[in-house]
């Protein structure tokens, strides 16, 4: 008679340690296009003023448009990545250092360029991967507007460029770990901090007409129908002037220095939560 055979318990959810590879939002190929997608947007959108073609001297309006098709996008994407493999565990975590993101910027309020916000959305991007990075760049900025009353024209621009910020964080090179680490992600910290300063101004500086730059001196305005290079030129001008050498400095500074002294436990933190968000299949034992 053979023995009886003993019930074996049900399937239930691995939760491994990979996250180092792909991330806890895993990037499908459709995700991936729909970033790509957000991204051109993006770029367009931040960077009209310098390819569109008017005739000289002529009044140029904004593209609206754009304003209102760039946050549809960017909805797409969550959508897209929600789809890829956001549980709840991973959801909730997002929630979490969204709120974070957004408390620290109201905190810091970019007082003489001191703004933490990037010091987190850089740290979270490397553990869990671009994908993850990408998402909390637009959440966390979104939260951190409705917080601070600031919500307007140029957060669909400042949510795009704290997207990127994020996504390149997950995509720098997984090996490197220790005090190189920290190293990279300080390097990486500071060019995002110039680089985000840089992109969001072009959000503003072709409205300057008749607005005079304390300090400036020759034409640093938008001229429509100028040739490209001329409106690129009074543009770097304009940056360098008016954030480069101050708010864009204080923002690297204060990434840099937080990443040097809060990184290495910060990461470690971050590593035991994704170790217990990431799930990747279903054992039976």
């Amino acid at each position: 008679m053979s023995a009886p055979e003993v019930p074996r318990p049900a399937a239930r959810s691995r939760v491994t340690g990979s996250v180092d590879r792909r991330g806890v939002v895993p990037v499908s190929p459709r995700t991936a296009a729909a970033l790509v997608l957000a991204s051109a947007a993006g770029l367009v959108m931040l960077g009209w003023p310098l390819i569109v073609d008017v005739d000289p001297g002529s009044r140029m309006d904004p593209p609206f448009l754009f304003l209102l098709l760039m946050p549809a996008v960017l909805v797409v994407v969550l959508v897209e990545m929600t789809e890829g493999g956001m549980d709840s565990r991973v959801l909730a975590l997002l929630g979490v250092l969204a709120a974070l993101d957004a408390v620290m910027r109201l905190l810091s309020a970019g007082t003489a360029g001191v703004e933490l916000v990037f010091f987190l959305l850089i740290l979270a991007g490397r553990v869990f991967g671009p994908g993850f990075g990408f998402v909390l760049g637009v959440l966390a900025l979104f939260a951190s507007a409705l917080l601070t009353a600031g919500v307007g024209p140029w957060l669909p621009f400042q949510m795009i460029c704290a997207a990127w910020v994020g996504m390149g964080a997950g995509l720098l090179p997984r090996r490197v770990r220790g005090r190189a680490e920290v190293a990279m992600l300080m390097a990486y910290g500071v060019v995002a901090a110039y680089a985000y300063g840089l992109l969001t101004n072009l959000s503003g500086w072709p409205f300057l007409f008749g607005i005079g730059v304390p300090g400036a001196s020759g034409d640093i305005q938008y001229v429509p129908g100028d040739p490209t290079l001329e409106n690129l030129r009074r543009f770097v001008a304009y940056t360098l002037i008016t954030s480069t050498t101050s708010w864009d400095t204080g923002r690297a500074i204060t990434t840099a220095v937080a990443i040097a002294v809060l990184g290495p436990a910060v990461l470690v933190t971050l590593r035991r939560a994704a170790r217990r968000a990431v799930v990747t299949g279903t054992t039976a034992q």
